[in-house]
């Protein structure tokens, strides 16, 4: 019983130390949302040229979604006429490249790993693009582009098809803040909690389970401890599959990650852990239903090449520019609840959750939650159908 409690402790810990850090950027994420439309977000998303890619990354950045939300919109995408290989890139920036994931590594693990993360995010992406250039035959595409036509439903398909966005015309700043804005920003912003609360809890209790269970040895064996070019090159190559089994996707990640890191894996293992929340069993499985299981089999490859390869480059770089931080000094955070910044900006914060999720729950928002999980066209139509309605 000590060993449960001690474990639950520890996630509580974690827990306290990155709530605000979500709402934060769950906040800031939804505001954008709230103000740009898919539709131009696909009209933007025509080719794989450089610049493309790099829009793509940045509306990515914007609208920021758990994975399985994130996987399920790059579908939408790619059907509604976008580039393959930008969708992809605006799926792997709206998991790895966002702020509350930046945030959250930089309170957990430190600021190197945040610069890691927008480091190494393009250098996935740009890994990415050269690979399906080289080795994505148009045969494999079409077939993907008839699979998906299908529309078979994986996971998160009415949040990713709903375009909540305000649609009446005028400034950013009058669309914002009319109430229209505050509706759609409140609608979006309990959306993607629900999104991603289950693997949010998922990667804090099992990341509380392997700190206070698993010995500190085992991991140091594991990660080659003792040797640091095996290290090293070990790293980036396991980090995607430790992640893999993990089944925890986006931030759920950050948590198990300060574990490994504590443990001895590298740097630049942490960089491709934290990646392949993408590559995850269930949304390989959803990958096979969306594009076919030779798409999947091809994302499945690439991907993982490119996380590795990602992980590599941010381990020579920041090794020889002296940034790398001291594993001795990581440490799982264990104090709890104390009168400190961070307890009083989970209140402010927490406050401003209240206010959106009064408004959610005054504008038609339970019943936009139940489409959630539906199939792209319900989730769609009950989209539009919520975003006229209530203002």
């Amino acid at each position: 019983m000590h060993a449960v409690l001690h474990a639950l402790s520890i996630a509580g810990s974690m827990t306290w130390e990155i709530t605000w850090a979500l709402i934060l950027g769950f906040a800031l994420s939804a505001v954008v949302q709230a103000v740009v439309r898919k539709s131009t977000v696909v009209a933007l998303l025509g080719d794989d040229r450089p610049r493309t890619l790099a829009v793509s990354a940045g509306l990515g950045v914007a609208s920021s979604s758990c994975s399985y939300a994130a996987v399920a919109l790059a579908r939408s995408l790619f059907r509604k006429g976008a580039n393959f290989t930008a969708s992809m890139a605006f799926e792997i920036a709206s998991t790895n490249l966002v702020v509350e994931l930046g945030v959250i590594l930089a309170l957990l693990m430190g600021w190197q790993f945040t610069a890691a993360e927008f480091v190494g995010g393009p250098v996935m992406i740009v890994m990415l693009a050269v690979l399906f250039r080289l080795f994505l035959r148009a045969g494999l595409l079409r077939q993907a582009r008839e699979q998906a036509e299908r529309g078979l439903a994986g996971s998160m398909e009415g949040h990713a098809a709903m375009d909540m966005s305000v649609q009446r015309d005028g400034s950013f700043a009058g669309r914002l803040f009319s109430g229209e804005g505050f509706t759609a920003t409140s609608h979006v912003f309990v959306m993607e909690w629900a999104a991603i609360l289950r693997d949010l809890v998922a990667g804090l209790l099992i990341a509380g389970a392997i700190a206070a269970w698993v010995p500190d040895s085992f991991w140091r064996g594991f990660f080659f401890e003792g040797h640091p070019l095996a290290t090293k090159l070990w790293g980036p190559v396991v980090g995607p599959l430790v992640a893999m089994a993990s089944f925890v996707c986006s931030i759920g990640n950050v948590p198990l990650a300060v574990v490994l890191w504590k443990g001895g894996i590298s740097f630049g293992g942490v960089v491709a852990f934290i990646f392949a929340d993408l590559l995850i069993l269930p949304i390989i499985n959803i990958y096979r239903k969306y594009y076919g299981a030779r798409m999947a089999a091809f994302l499945l490859g690439t991907f993982y090449l490119a996380m590795v390869i990602a992980g590599y480059i941010v381990e020579f770089a920041f090794g020889t520019l002296g940034l790398i931080p001291d594993q001795a000094d990581a440490k799982v955070p264990m104090e709890g609840v104390s009168w400190n910044y961070t307890t009083w900006l989970n209140i402010a914060f927490l406050v401003l959750a209240a206010v959106f999720l009064v408004r959610f729950l005054r504008t038609g928002g339970p019943a936009m939650l139940r489409m959630m999980g539906g199939s792209p066209e319900m989730g769609h139509d009950r989209g539009d159908h919520m975003q006229h309605g209530h203002h």
